[in-house]
């Protein structure tokens, strides 16, 4: 009788657990993660020369669509010349050629290129061109980058380089842009 009933028992349990695995459970699915935004309203970037030119400036910047935009002027550019400009991977001036910011801003590990134009460095940006007084208007967006936040893709803290030469947007992994004539920092507005 013991064995009559302990079978019974069991098959009562495996015909529950049976229907319960006829059911299908559908996990919630995991919403996308947020992605960065800038915290910072603005900042600045005070450019000092490097590699023995007489090049400096100032920039702004802020937020804007999908990265920060830089304006302001660098002078002591050749009259009419046209420059790389570009968000390097370190915060560090103080090499007298500023070798010491590393390489372009880089966190997606995508190929040298140009803004706008397929795959590109998170800190590439277009050429600037100075006027026949030497001094550079700049009008310049970064892409893919925020501007404070902690992110992977900020850029406080990261140096500002302006080359002696135009970037040709292909070749790897700084565009032959050539000697870096100023160096900044990127800071927040407090």
């Amino acid at each position: 009788m013991k064995t009559l009933l302990r079978t019974a028992t069991i098959a009562a349990a495996v015909a529950a657990l049976a229907a319960c695995g006829g059911q299908t459970v559908k996990p919630t699915p995991t919403p996308p993660a947020p992605k960065p935004v800038s915290t910072a309203q603005a900042g600045t970037v005070v450019l000092a020369s490097a590699s023995g030119s007489l090049v400096s400036g100032k920039l702004s910047l802020r937020p804007m669509g999908d990265g920060v935009h830089l304006t302001g002027e660098i002078g002591g550019l050749t009259p009419n010349s046209t420059h790389a400009i570009h968000i390097h991977e370190k915060g560090d001036c103080s090499a007298a050629d500023a070798s010491s910011a590393g390489g372009h801003f880089n966190p997606a590990g995508q190929p040298h290129g140009q803004v706008d134009h397929g795959a590109h460095h998170a800190g590439d940006m277009n050429n600037l061109v100075a006027d026949s007084e030497g001094v550079a208007k700049v009008d310049a967006h970064a892409s893919g980058v925020t501007l404070g936040g902690g992110a992977p893709n900020d850029v406080v803290g990261r140096a500002v380089i302006v080359h002696a030469s135009a970037d040709d947007y292909k070749s790897q992994p700084a565009g032959n842009a050539g000697a870096r004539l100023a160096c900044g920092i990127i800071k927040v507005a407090r």
